[in-house]
C-alpha cells in the first residue's frame, strides 16, 4: 500500500514566488510618506523654521540692519516686554476686541442663519450670498470704503448722525470711538463667514429631529433651544475658537489702515504692537520675545479649548 506524501518544495516555491521582494515592500511602505513630503517641507520652511528663528532672535538685541551685529542679552528682552505698559494696554484691547468680535462671529450669525434657514428656494441662497460678500472684500478696500463713510467732512454716516442730532467728529481719531470703529469694520466682514459656517452646520442636522418634536407638539422656539442649538454646538465651539485665535489677526490690517493703533494706543492690539516693536522701533529682539510669549499664550488657550470642547459640544451619535 502506497501513501502519497504532498510535496513541500512546490508550495514553498509558490509562496516564495508570490511574496513581494524587499524593494517592493520598501517602496510600498515609503509611498504614503512621499505624498506627505511636500506638505511637511512647506510646514518646516514656512512655519517651524521661522518660529525657531524667532525664538532664537528673542535672546539678542538687534536693530535689523544686516551689517550690525546681534548682541546676546539673555532673558532681558522678556523682562523688558513684560514690564512695558504698552503691552498691558494692547492685551486689554485684544481681550475687548475678541469679546466684541464674538457678537459678529457667533451671536449675529446664529440669528441670521436661523432666520435665513426658514427661507425656501433660491431666495435662501441669494440671501446668504449677499451676507457673505463683505468677507470677500480685501481689508484694504473695505477700510477705504469705511474711511470714506466716516469722513467727518461730508461722510455719509456723520451726515446721517447730524440729522439725528449727534456729532460724531473724526471717529478714528477719538479715543473712545476708534476701537468701536475697528470693531464695526472687522465685524462687518466676519459676519458673512460666521453665517456661512453656521448655515453649513444647520445643513448637517437631521430634519427628522425637528419633525418628530413638532409632531409631539413642541413649538418652534422649543425646537430651536432644545434640539437645534445643542446639535449646533460643535460648530459654535469651532467659531469661538477661531475668533479667540484669529480675531486679533483679523483686526491688524484694519488698525494699520484706519487708526495706526491710535490715538494714544487706544485701538492697538498685540499684533500691531509686534509690528511697532519690529518695524517702527527696529527692535527685532523685543518683537521676537513678545511674539514668542503671544505664541505660547495662544497655544495654551488652544490646548485648553480643545480639551473642553467635547464637554461643550453635543453630538447626535
Amino acid at each position: 500500500m502506497f501513501v502519497e506524501v504532498p510535496s513541500t518544495t512546490s508550495s514553498s516555491g509558490a509562496e516564495t514566488a508570490t511574496r513581494p521582494s524587499w524593494a517592493v515592500r520598501v517602496r510600498r511602505g515609503v509611498s504614503p510618506y512621499l505624498y506627505l513630503l511636500p506638505a511637511v517641507v512647506m510646514l518646516v520652511v514656512w512655519i517651524y523654521k521661522p518660529l525657531g528663528e524667532t525664538v532664537g532672535l528673542s535672546f539678542y538685541k538687534w536693530n535689523m540692519v544686516p551689517t550690525s551685529p546681534k548682541v546676546p542679552v539673555g532673558m532681558d528682552n522678556y523682562v523688558r516686554v513684560l514690564s512695558l505698559p504698552e503691552l498691558h494696554q494692547a492685551l486689554r484691547n485684544t481681550i475687548l476686541y475678541v469679546l466684541a468680535f464674538m457678537v459678529f462671529s457667533l451671536l449675529l450669525p446664529m440669528i441670521v442663519a436661523l432666520l435665513s434657514n426658514r427661507v425656501a428656494g433660491r431666495w435662501k441662497t441669494l440671501y446668504q450670498a449677499l451676507i457673505f460678500v463683505p468677507f470677500l472684500i480685501t481689508p484694504v478696500a473695505g477700510s477705504a470704503i469705511w474711511r470714506w463713510l466716516f469722513n467727518p467732512e461730508g461722510g455719509t454716516i456723520p451726515r446721517v448722525a447730524a440729522t439725528l442730532g449727534f456729532e460724531l467728529g473724526n471717529v478714528f481719531r477719538e479715543p473712545g470711538l476708534a476701537m468701536l470703529g475697528v470693531v464695526l469694520i472687522v465685524g462687518w466682514q466676519m459676519l458673512g463667514f460666521g453665517v456661512l459656517v453656521i448655515s453649513a452646520g444647520l445643513a448637517g442636522i437631521n430634519p427628522d429631529y425637528a419633525s418628530a418634536a413638532a409632531l409631539d407638539g413642541a413649538s418652534q422656539s422649543a425646537i430651536t433651544r432644545k434640539i437645534t442649538l445643542p446639535l449646533l454646538s460643535p460648530t459654535l465651539v469651532f467659531l469661538g475658537l477661531m475668533t479667540i485665535l484669529l480675531g486679533a489677526q483679523w483686526a491688524y490690517p484694519i488698525i494699520d489702515i484706519v487708526t495706526q493703533g491710535g490715538p494714544s494706543g487706544s485701538s492697538t492690539n498685540i499684533y500691531y504692537l509686534l509690528y511697532e516693536f519690529g518695524f517702527q522701533n527696529f527692535d527685532a529682539g523685543l518683537s521676537a520675545a513678545a511674539g514668542t510669549l503671544f505664541f505660547l499664550g495662544f497655544g495654551l488657550i488652544a490646548v485648553v479649548f480643545v480639551r473642553v470642547s467635547d464637554r461643550l459640544s453635543f453630538y447626535d451619535n
